[in-house]
């Protein structure tokens, strides 16, 4: 397993930001690696419900369905993901309210389904992760704080 952790402080209110982050068709508009989302998509979605989610990630198209394992608004917000043709994952987000906003954090644990591709993770494709997953809170932070000003 992989375990990819991101954080960011963001000058908005926790259930602003938990809210936004929660709501699948928000994330083409904030996650680089999110194409396209179909499903129950317009908002914060609750325990069990699903949502399809078209990606690319480290330069690997593919499609995940995500269900939502855990959902304690406004704090925390987990799902499990299983990719078509194996593997799968799970994220968490974790919004704790500060004197100046928000420090929300996005861990993505992962598995790869082969041994060739878990060489390839360690070597390439867990570096590239990283980076669109440090892109992802970036632009996050950079949208909500622009909307709250």
């Amino acid at each position: 397993m992989t375990r990819i952790y991101t954080t960011a402080q963001i000058h908005t209110s926790t259930d602003r930001v938990f809210d936004y982050a929660t709501t699948p068709g928000n994330w083409p508009e904030w996650h680089p690696s999110s194409l396209g989302v179909g499903g129950a998509t317009d908002h914060s979605l609750e325990p069990g419900e699903q949502v399809t989610e078209e990606f690319q990630v480290a330069g690997r198209r593919g499609r995940v369905v995500w269900t939502v394992r855990e959902r304690v608004a406004p704090r925390r917000w987990v799902i499990d993901g299983r990719v078509e043709g194996g593997g799968g994952g799970t994220i968490t987000y974790t919004a704790t309210p500060h004197a100046d906003g928000t420090t929300f954090e996005r861990e993505f644990v992962y598995t790869v389904p082969n041994p060739l591709l878990r060489l390839l993770d360690r070597l390439v494709l867990r570096r590239r992760i990283e980076a669109e997953s440090a892109e992802a809170l970036r632009r996050l932070k950079d949208l909500l704080e622009r909307r709250a000003a």
